[in-house]
């Protein structure tokens, strides 16, 4: 009696170790070739080449660029603005053509294409299994921009909700989208905040040619205004509106903090990580705490060549020099220590940087 017993015991076992490493083995097993690495997109050039996406893995010891093209021998067209991501999709937003290229986020094999009803389209966020595409309409009119609303089933636009001019980045919080306005090829100083339930939408003003988009730890909207230049008539410089990083308050809708740059400064990109708000000036990165009213002027680095895109990860920084006539450059320096990590040769006009 005994014995049986213990064989049974035995067998139980075996059959829950059975289950539970199998199970394990298939957690494990990799998605795709581009799994647990780092996404950039490239703009691409209507003289050199089009838009183009490149990977290099998290411990920098692969680097594969024009991925989509080696997986769907295909290129995706001028410009490749930006991509969006969900569980299993990445969406790559390609302005000039008017198309969003969906495929899958791991093995990059094409999965489909929403072209119809979009017109230059910029940036996407994915809610609700529903997709939201900023977009600019016709150059020619300021009136006509909108938000294009995507069935990420049909992959076809149901609807369109109407925007002020220049609609660029989105994000989306507790059931509302946030769209910050650059003005396409003119300028604006508004936040658009939709709510999704009824496609009301709400303006705040900040400071002139808002662009980045980011949520601190407490919920509010953090909003990077690079303020803009102004000419006369001749294309001379005669003036500047002041930049900007503003903190909204999503509750009340209220700009609850604004600190603002000298006259004459322009940023450009930012980044929130760990509380601190990273943001580049004339080729330099400075950082500052979410919650300080004033900005820093000692910079952490300083970027090789034509700063155009960043991010903050693991305690690193990645930074692009952007090339429109050969490959682009990543960079990537550690916080801690600010030496330099890895260099990579990345995608023609590399603009984005995403972790997958």
């Amino acid at each position: 009696m005994k014995i049986n017993k213990l064989l049974t015991s035995i067998f139980i076992l075996s059959i829950l170790c059975f289950t539970s490493c199998s199970e394990d083995d298939t957690d494990s097993e990799p998605r795709g070739d581009y799994e647990n690495g780092i996404l950039i997109s490239g703009e691409g050039s209507p003289s050199t080449g089009t838009g183009s996406v490149s990977f290099v893995s998290n411990d920098f010891t692969v680097a594969e660029n024009l991925i989509y093209k080696t997986v769907n021998n295909v290129e995706l067209g001028t410009f490749l603005q930006s991509m969006a991501f969900d569980d299993d999709n990445a969406y790559l937003v390609v302005d000039n053509a008017n198309t969003v290229t969906v495929v899958d986020r791991y093995t990059f094999e094409y999965k489909g294409e929403i072209s119809t009803d979009l017109e230059l389209p910029r940036f996407m966020v994915v809610a609700d299994n529903k997709g939201y595409i900023t977009n600019w309409g016709s150059t020619s009119d300021d009136t006509d921009d909108f938000v294009a609303v995507i069935d990420l089933a049909t992959y076809t636009v149901e609807k369109t909700i109407s925007v002020g001019n220049g609609p660029e980045r989105i994000v989306e919080s507790n059931g509302k989208l946030y769209v910050s306005h650059k003005g396409a090829y003119t300028t604006n100083n508004i936040i658009s905040v939709i709510n999704i339930e009824d496609d009301s939408v709400t303006e705040i003003e900040v400071k002139d040619n808002p662009d980045e988009l980011a949520f601190n730890s407490s919920g509010d909207l953090v909003v990077l205004s690079e303020g803009r230049t102004i000419y006369d008539a001749n294309w001379n410089v005669i003036g500047h509106t002041l930049a900007s990083i503003s903190t909204i308050d999503t509750s009340s809708l209220a700009v609850d903090q604004e600190v603002v740059f000298a006259e004459g400064d322009h940023p450009s990109l930012m980044v929130i990580d760990n509380e601190t708000i990273y943001y580049a000036l004339s080729g330099s990165i400075y950082e500052i705490g979410v919650t300080d009213t004033a900005l820093s002027s000692t910079s952490i680095f300083t970027a090789e060549g034509y700063l155009y895109g960043m991010e903050v990860e693991d305690d690193n920084i990645y930074l692009l020099n952007a090339n429109f006539s050969d490959l682009s450059t990543l960079n990537v320096y550690s916080l801690e220590t600010s030496e330099q990590v890895s260099t990579q040769s990345v995608a023609l006009g590399a603009s984005k940087i995403y972790f997958n």
